[in-house]
């Protein structure tokens, strides 16, 4: 039988992101003997069907797996879902090949029982992939049943269900079995930690690493899995693990190096935060930079590192141990400074708040004094949130005159975040909550909590589609913004009021250094990164580094932007 897995890429949004997990996937089936190929759609958006035609015309693989890095844009005012898209593609998939089609990715996990029966495809896995789908690989080429890989979900005459993993965790002394859903479960069992990823560039069916950095002017590097905290919104430690899964350094440094060698020098971290798990992010950086030391044509020497970091731990070793690695820039995701909006929303496991604004405040100040931009983010929209709220976030944050700061307003709401879990519990089937809003919605948005739902994909489904099978993406906006909370029941409300007011509290004289959710027609620069006209700019014009770096000078770049195109439009046709 054949041993060929074909992975596919279906993502179609650029500026385009380089699907890191295929090449992690990649790594895991190659080492373990089956032959991979992958068929990247990112680049061929426009002829995807020819791309596949022609790809099944000569190869037959005995199993395919397709990628789904995001559910939709996750963009609150915008609820503009991708899934549609991917069925599509993957309908054509299983017109064109008998073999099994298995799907993953991270915003597969958010919702996986649901998009298994949603795709029509065999399997599903939650989490990270690589284990499971050797697993599954090795199962179908020797013939042995799937239901004896654990962790798998397969699609069967009961509709979705997942394969009971062995015992995770010992509390108390007795052994606690595995949910049905996989809810909140430490996947580091999942995870390989030890292996270099391969990352390539130019190479025939694999993904090329350095077409994404010219055209999206960044690569990825993944130090660890997963995440122990529980903030309200966030369905990482969820669809990645509540426990981390550190990568071996030497590793990690390993695959960095390689990138850069092949020209890739912007690298961003995908970890759910780097400085989380704080001895392991020094002793990354600190190989890193003995690397760096020990021999000056290492092409470390020309890295220009990128990092996600929540406000603490961030002391000045870890500062000192970034500017020293050749960090350009870090992305810290404040999202609020008043204690009692935070309170509950972001925490750890134990449900404790971990950071203050002071923390903010001293990270914002370390990166200054060593030459290394930040953009802070805030997050309006949660529980609790009042035009009081807003008005002291915002002024606190403009003091800190970061490189960028961002505002967002709105939440998109997923299965199996704290939240979701929260208001689905709230509604119990029979009611709304004020604030559940989706731009699609016909009636008052009700949700049931997955113990009243008759099976994982029924609980999931809610979140994105409506009783009818149409997309309604459910999102939340705070009452307390509205003129009027008595209105926040109406699903018709699009909150538009809140957006002004936001608009309304920057002094125009800093538009430069701020993003800022927009409606339609308000704005030709907004926050949201599919298909953004300034984005796609970036890349067309060789920019590299994180977007955010180039946002103050974003009026010139959009300028040569459409310099360049109308001088391209005045090039002779080839003949």
């Amino acid at each position: 039988m054949s041993r060929l897995v074909l992975l596919v890429n279906p993502n179609k949004v650029h500026p385009p992101i380089a699907p890191y997990a295929l090449d992690v996937l990649t790594t895991a089936l190659e080492d373990d003997g089956f032959e991979v190929e992958v068929l990247d759609l990112t680049f061929r958006r426009d002829d995807w069907k020819t791309c596949l035609h022609e790809y099944f015309a000569e190869r037959s693989p005995m199993l395919v797996g397709v990628t789904v890095r995001n559910t939709d844009t996750v963009y609150a005012f915008e609820q503009r879902p991708f899934v549609g898209e991917h069925r599509e593609i993957i309908t054509e998939i299983r017109r064109l090949t008998d073999a099994p089609v298995v799907g993953g990715g991270i915003g597969f996990s958010t919702m996986p029982f649901a998009l298994v029966e949603y795709f029509g495809i065999d399997y599903g896995v939650k989490g990270p992939g690589e284990k499971i789908l050797c697993e599954l690989a090795a199962a179908i080429a020797e013939g042995r049943d799937t239901a004896t890989v654990p962790g798998l979900i397969r699609n069967t005459a009961r509709g979705a269900v997942r394969v009971p993993p062995a015992v995770l965790t010992v509390r108390h002394g007795q052994p606690q079995p595995a949910e049905p859903t996989g809810q909140f479960e430490p996947r580091v069992w999942q995870v390989d930690r030890l292996s270099v990823y391969r990352r390539r560039s130019g190479v025939p069916r694999r993904v090329d690493n350095l077409e994404y950095y010219r055209r999206g002017g960044l690569g990825s590097i993944l130090t660890k899995n997963g995440c122990a905290y529980r903030c309200s919104h966030c369905v990482e430690p969820d669809a990645k693990g509540t426990r981390y899964g550190q990568r071996e350094l030497a590793s990690v440094v390993d695959e960095m190096e390689s990138l850069a060698a092949q020209g890739i020098l912007d690298q961003h971290t995908t970890d759910s935060e780097f400085n989380l798990s704080i001895a392991h992010a020094k002793n990354l950086l600190r190989e890193v930079v003995r690397r760096r030391h020990a021999d000056p044509a290492n092409p470390l020497n020309r890295l220009r590192l990128w990092v996600y970091c929540q406000p603490s731990p961030f002391d000045e070793e870890f500062a000192d141990l970034l500017a020293e690695a050749g960090c350009r820039g870090v992305n810290v995701g404040s999202d609020h400074i008043r204690p009692e909006v935070l309170s509950g929303w972001k925490v750890t496991e134990k449900g404790g708040t971990y950071y203050t604004f002071a923390d903010t405040e001293r990270l914002v100040r370390l990166c200054r004094e060593r030459g290394i931009l930040t953009m802070v983010e805030a997050l309006f929209g949660m529980p609790g949130e009042t035009p009081e709220t807003v008005r002291a976030c915002v002024d606190a944050f403009m003091a800190l005159d970061a490189t960028v700061t961002g505002f967002s307003l709105g939440l998109r709401l997923f299965p199996y975040t704290p939240m979701g879990i929260d208001i689905a519990e709230q509604c119990a089937g029979v009611r709304t909550v004020p604030g559940l809003q989706s731009n699609t919605a016909d009636g008052p948005i009700v949700l049931k909590p997955l113990r009243m739902c008759s099976s994982p994909a029924e609980y999931e489904r809610q979140f994105m589609f409506d009783e009818h099978g149409n997309f309604r993406l459910v999102c939340y906006f705070s009452p307390g913004l509205l003129p009027d909370p008595a209105r926040a029941a109406d699903p018709a409300e699009r909150w538009h009021g809140a957006v002004t007011d936001l608009w309304a509290l920057i002094d125009p004289a800093d538009h430069h250094r701020v993003m800022l959710p927009t409606v339609e027609g308000m704005s030709e620069h907004d926050n949201n990164y599919a298909d953004n006209p300034f984005l796609t700019s970036l890349g067309g014009l060789g920019y590299t580094g994180a977007f955010w770096s180039h946002w103050r000078g974003r009026e010139e770049i959009m300028r040569k932007a459409r310099e360049a195109a109308a001088q391209s439009s005045h090039l002779p046709t080839p003949v």
